[in-house]
């Protein structure tokens, strides 16, 4: 005969255990008032003897589950690890457990994503760079507490966390031009909702490039590689502006992952860095600050990001009605070996 799974130990396991009542062993696990301190010392006792651990799902029937969602766009950009870090750190210590899922980078997939996480109750949303309309964002916010990381933009019913990538494109340009480049390309992120594209950190990085060139008496000089925020784009971009019949000194990718494929198409193409070409990324992920890469990037304090998005949205689940916020931070430059003086 097949064996049957071993049974579940229940609230009324604990409370007789620890020989209470099952309200008073409720009023422990909320952490409500009117328990004592010795009541709650004989539950917590019996928790531990017994091995109780709460059902997500009846928790989730009383009000909360204590889980939160965090959607990434995908899992091989290590920058997005860096916003997870940030925001399990600001949760440690909390009753709350963050479930994570890839939101694959297209409007479907991330639909399905976000409508699994609401159909589990989980109490909270983390929604990093999602591709999916204001509408919809503002309809998931009305269902369940939302903060959108990496979305520009305000909004009535979701809390925002993002970097002034304006800003961070400048430091690029500006940097590169006090080493005396002129001629210097970017790779960005090809948008193709123009509704959206206002909102999205590749066009805002895009925008800054572009008058931050402008602004350097160096309009004549913008040249851009529209193609994705991944290796494969990166590769791409660089062969594409490599090939121009007056080719960049310097090439800025919009994130470090398009900085990697890049510096692939430099090699490939037998440039050295950075005496025949520089290249500076965005995201001052691990990766660039790995020896033998050595990266020049723009440092957006992924898990400071990270912290202020686990930080609102626990504000949030405590209060829905509150008024929104929108968090901006101020981006640094990390130089490092791939940048230097025109050759």
């Amino acid at each position: 005969m097949p064996r049957s799974a071993p049974r579940r130990v229940t609230i009324i396991d604990v409370a007789r255990h620890a020989q209470v009542s099952t309200t008073a062993v409720s009023k422990v696990l909320r952490n409500a008032y009117g328990a004592s301190p010795a009541m709650r010392a004989k539950v917590q006792q019996a928790i531990t003897e017994l091995g109780y651990r709460p059902s997500a799902a009846a928790r989730g029937l009383r009000g909360q589950t204590y889980t939160i969602g965090v959607m990434l766009p995908e899992l091989r950009n290590l920058f997005f690890a860096d916003i997870l870090d940030g925001i399990t750190a600001q949760l440690g210590g909390t009753d709350y457990q963050v479930l994570l899922a890839p939101g694959c980078n297209g409007e479907k997939e991330e639909a399905r994503v976000i409508e699994a996480m609401i159909d589990r109750n989980m109490d909270g949303l983390v929604l990093i760079a999602p591709v999916s309309s204001r509408t919809r964002l503002n309809s998931v916010a009305r269902s369940v507490p939302t903060v959108v990381v990496g979305r520009h933009g305000s909004s009535a019913t979701y809390d925002t966390v993002t970097d002034d990538d304006v800003a961070g494109a400048a430091l690029v340009v500006e940097h590169l031009a006090g080493l005396g480049h002129r001629r210097i390309a970017h790779i960005e992120h090809h948008e193709t909702d123009p509704v959206r594209l206002v909102e999205m950190p590749n066009a805002q990085r895009a925008n800054g490039y572009r008058e931050s060139m402008r602004a350097h008496g160096l309009a004549d000089e913008i040249d851009i590689a529209s193609t994705t925020y991944t290796h494969e784009g990166g590769y791409l971009g660089a062969k594409e502006l490599l090939a121009r019949p007056r080719r960049p000194t310097a090439i800025f990718a919009g994130a470090d992952v398009v900085a990697l494929g890049a510096l692939e198409a430099v090699a490939e193409a037998g440039l050295s860095v950075p005496g025949g070409i520089s290249v500076v990324g965005y995201d001052n992920s691990a990766l660039a600050a790995f020896g033998p890469v050595s990266l020049t990037s723009v440092d957006q304090d992924g898990r400071q990001m990270g912290a202020n998005a686990a930080r609102l949205l626990v504000d949030r689940i405590g209060e829905h009605d509150r008024r929104t916020v929108q968090v901006k931070l101020s981006p640094t430059l990390v130089v490092r070996r791939t940048s230097g003086p025109v050759g």
